[in-house]
């Protein structure tokens, strides 16, 4: 056997709050409210669409195509995205189709960060940005959204304007922005995108903005896009999902959108890595925004329609959630819920080290049958004190599976 193992930059980075969970999630046959994935049907045309790419006249349609994206899907997200960012966007140059807004982020972090660039992230983030950012060579700097006392909504998680303008400095490259966020749910106002933004610009900072949950925004919030305020177009990659979009996260395509001389860093990354993304997929997904941007407006939107279902989930988990003691903090957008459980009173020690939420998502897991995801592993070390008190739902499931998980929950009230 040889004696070699991992490289050294990869060290350290092999734990993974979704291989325990979701492999104990499946051990134990629980109630599956942990992982972010609908457990119902995507649209049936988009269905039909990926049939008919597949079995295509033309048999290119079952070859490579244009390695920075199929050009159909390219014209389509420049039109989409043309209209919400209110500006022309060159699908050839400041468009790139990737394996999932993960490929955006991957590729954005490693065609940009140079070692030792400082790279900041508000707190919670979804978990895969420190690893990335630690393979790139780059310095996480991390800030959290801090809840006001008795927070009942995400609107409660702010972030301390001077603590978070302290951040930057001349070694700052890039802000790493999630908004909505996962897991809180939380839709950043104008006002926060405008200091963010204003920083940036100070400091001569990019700007990520993963916005892959854009279309689940609830009433009374608008989701605003950072690239299209002033002198931000220039400096932020707006990274987006298939699989968010059309409820179909199995077909693993995303995109990043931003000026050429920034996109030229993921497309090396992309180029000699993935190389480009299946074809008949992209057919299937140009079609989708086709077909939905022709509809926009019109109550059969899916663009819109699935916020409006995830609403009346979000609204009847909560009310249940109260009802039980797991109080929640009401999101703004998402698919999540955080629920406060630090009222159970119950012996959920495992004798490990681990954050208090670890091991209430275990010992719920195993002995309630219903399985969610512990926050703490979106905060850095100093910061899971924040998160630990939670436990994060995912609300986009049948009405059924919902229905059966909450009923599971209320036995914590017995």
């Amino acid at each position: 056997m040889s004696s070699y193992g991992p490289a050294k930059r990869i060290v350290g980075l092999d734990k993974n709050v979704w291989v325990e969970f979701s492999a104990l999630a499946a051990e134990t046959k629980a109630v599956n409210l942990g992982q972010g994935f609908p457990d119902f049907a995507t649209p049936a045309y988009m269905i039909e669409a990926l049939k008919e790419a597949t079995t295509h006249a033309n048999p290119l349609m079952n070859q490579y195509t244009r390695a920075f994206g199929h050009t159909r899907l390219v014209n389509a997200l420049a039109a989409l995205y043309g209209k919400f960012q209110n500006r022309t966007i060159e699908p050839t140059k400041e468009i790139l189709v990737t394996i999932g807004a993960y490929g955006s982020l991957f590729n954005s972090i490693m065609g940009l960060v140079n070692p030792g660039d400082e790279v900041i992230i508000i707190e919670p983030f979804f978990d895969c940005y420190k690893p990335m950012v630690l393979l790139a060579g780059g310095v996480p700097k991390y800030i959290p959204l801090k809840p006001r006392e008795n927070a009942e909504s995400t609107k409660d998680w702010i972030l301390d304007p001077i603590e978070f303008a302290a951040m930057f400095n001349d070694k700052t490259k890039m802000i790493i922005v999630n908004n909505p966020n996962n897991p809180l749910g939380k839709v950043f106002t104008k006002d926060e995108l405008t200091m963010i933004a204003e920083l940036c610009k100070k400091h001569n900072v990019i700007c990520i903005s993963d916005e892959v949950y854009e279309w689940m925004i609830y009433t009374g919030n608008k989701h605003e896009r950072i690239a299209s305020y002033p002198g931000m177009w220039e400096r932020t990659i707006t990274i987006g999902s298939a699989g968010k979009t059309f409820s179909a996260t199995g077909w693993k395509l995303g995109w990043g959108i931003g000026p050429e001389n920034l996109m030229k860093g993921l497309r090396v990354v992309h180029q000699h890595s993935v190389y480009c993304c299946p074809t008949p997929l992209q057919e299937a997904v140009a079609v989708g925004l086709e077909t939905e941007l022709a509809r926009f407006g019109q109550p059969d939107c899916y663009l819109t329609s699935l916020a409006e279902e995830l609403e009346e989930k979000r609204n009847k988990v909560c009310k249940v959630l109260h009802e039980i003691g797991l109080e929640p903090i009401v999101p703004d957008g998402g698919y999540f819920i955080l629920a406060d459980v630090s009222k159970i009173n119950v012996d959920f020690d495992d004798g490990t080290s681990d954050t208090r939420d670890y091991k209430f998502v275990r010992w719920l897991t195993k002995n309630v049958g219903v399985a969610t995801i512990p926050p703490s592993a979106f905060f850095s070390d100093d910061h899971k004190y924040i998160g630990e008190k939670y436990i994060r739902i995912c609300i986009i499931k049948e009405e059924s599976t919902l229905e059966k998980g909450l009923e599971l929950l209320k036995t914590l009230n017995k």
